[in-house]
């Protein structure tokens, strides 16, 4: 199948780079017409290239010696050995081709490497079945490389002599690439760290510190979403978080979790919304300006069932399991770009790191990591991780604002959440995990501690009840140092003398030096 006018002036309203033409993804979107964005596009140069690619604004520019045959075998060939894998693009060319134009690429080398790829990922993401007698037997090839992206349990199959190594399936597929920085972070061993923090410090000062933790977790994910809900919303969200891992991960826990966090329901219902949703602003009309769309409601049910069957497919005890916290990434930010529920999302989001990492054993018994609390120091940054994956795919949504003030999307938009890349979120979460077992961790412990031998030392040196002591240990750190004069004026902290209260600053500020 030949592919036509590959030198056009403007690609995403992007320059092509002077004499140079389209290559791989770009001009298979270009040449079909394919509606997908394409984030880093390649493009071949006439002129020489040193070291065969550079980069050049948004355009990856290879050198003339990797020009392809202008057809469609030859771009998905240049693809797949030299640009990133993108299951969207690839489904949605296997979805505009003639079938006959693929049978054909796998028809002429029914042994090769990449017609045998093909042939599984078309089957795999259409559900189609070619016209073409099974794979002789040959050495089976993996689906993707293990060397350039983190792989899934294998599954062989037969018909296309392939070792399905996927992190999904053909009806949701993320990817994550290995990058120097996820193979870093793994390495670090962070679940030995934690225990090994763990192991130093006494049963009670865990227990606290667990509790702590938990409970800036809770209000940090609400104030993420810019709410302060009462004290007893909070703690119920806490305890809902505390036992994350401990059920299935299906719809029925998802319809749980949502109950517990929406509360009253009578104007929110509660599961799987039946209305579209959209995150952005209004203008002075009260017309909806979308920055995110969510899912087409018609969808949501059969893509939280192909995410639910993905975390089934990842959670498989073996040797070989995909790290726990690339799960999470997965599973996580799949459910907040499918956007299932009318609200709540976020906060259910980051409620599933944390089962994830529960049910996978990666966070201690009993203990929850403070990830949206770094999430909410790092706000910018999370933002841009999650602008980063849904702002390009805007422009292939169409939708119109609806009398009600909500939206209505008005194409087929499935596959947009369907397969997602989800390498830059997985080393987004993994430094947020890393940072709460590296120094939130221990820093709680450590003021623990200090809290207890300060109120060891002010119990000694006078007695009062536990809450004026707590009291003693606030004030003074609050006022560098130093009892507050407005606080010594009233009771009962009058009561005490001068020296009463020189020695309680030295008992506080020596618990809590620097050591």
């Amino acid at each position: 199948m030949q592919l036509e006018d590959l030198k056009p002036q403007f690609f995403l309203d992007e320059p092509l780079p002077e004499n140079a033409s389209l290559a791989g993804w770009s001009a298979l979107v270009f040449s079909l017409g394919i509606r997908a964005p394409v984030r880093n596009p390649a493009c071949i140069s006439e002129k020489h290239v040193r070291g065969n690619k550079r980069t050049e604004g948004i355009w990856e520019v290879f050198g003339k010696r990797y020009l392809p045959e202008s057809t469609l075998e030859g771009h998905l060939n240049f693809a797949l050995r030299h640009e990133d894998i993108d299951l969207l693009i690839l489904k949605r060319i296997f979805d505009t081709v003639p079938q006959d134009a693929v049978e054909e690429i796998v028809k002429a080398t029914p042994t090769g490497a990449f017609s045998r790829r093909i042939w599984f990922f078309y089957e795999t993401l259409t559900g189609n079945t070619l016209e073409i007698e099974d794979a002789p037997k040959v050495t089976a090839i993996p689906a993707l490389d293990p060397k350039h992206y983190f792989t899934g349990k294998e599954r062989f199959s037969q018909r296309h002599r392939v070792r399905d190594n996927l992190l999904g399936t053909g009806a949701l597929c993320p990817i994550i690439r290995r990058t120097e920085k996820l193979e870093a972070l793994i390495a670090l061993d962070l679940p030995s760290k934690a225990n090994e923090t763990i192991g130093r410090t006494g049963g009670h000062v865990i227990a606290r510190a667990a509790s702590f933790m938990l409970l800036a977790d809770s209000r940090a994910s609400f104030e993420i979403e810019g709410e302060r809900p009462p004290v007893n919303r909070l703690e119920r969200w806490g305890r809902a978080i505390l036992e994350a891992g401990k059920r299935p991960l299906n719809q029925t826990e998802i319809y749980r979790l949502h109950r517990i966090l929406i509360g009253d329901d009578r104007l929110t219902p509660v599961g799987y919304r039946e209305d579209g949703v959209f995150l952005g602003e209004r203008d002075h009309n009260n017309e909806p300006i979308p920055e995110f769309i969510g899912a087409r409601a018609d969808n949501v049910f059969d893509l939280m069932t192909a995410l639910n069957e993905c975390n089934n497919r990842l959670r498989i005890t073996d040797t070989d399991d995909v790290d726990p916290v690339l799960q999470a990434a997965i599973i996580a930010f799949g459910f907040v770009y499918i956007h299932p529920l009318a609200d709540g999302n976020g906060r259910l989001h980051r409620c599933l790191i944390h089962h994830v990492l529960a049910e996978r054993k990666f966070t201690p018994s009993g203990m929850v990591f403070p990830v949206s609390s770094v999430m909410l120091d790092r706000i910018d940054e999370y933002r841009e991780v999650l602008q980063g994956h849904s702002a390009p795919l805007m422009d292939f949504i169409d939708w119109r604002a609806l009398p009600n003030g909500n939206i209505e999307v008005l194409n087929e938009t499935a596959d947009l959440y369907r397969f997602y890349d989800c390498t830059a979120e997985a080393e987004f979460l993994y430094e947020c995990v890393q940072r709460t077992i590296e120094e939130d961790l221990p820093r709680e412990i450590d003021y623990l501690k200090r809290h207890d031998e300060a109120m060891r030392g002010i119990m000694n040196a006078v007695e009062m009840p536990d809450n004026l002591a707590q009291q003693v240990i606030l004030f003074v750190r609050q006022n560098d140092g130093q009892f507050p004069k407005r606080r010594r004026d009233r009771e009962p902290f009058s009561k005490l003398s001068d020296e009463e209260i020189t020695m309680l600053e030295d008992i506080v500020n020596e618990a809590f030096a620097q050591g």
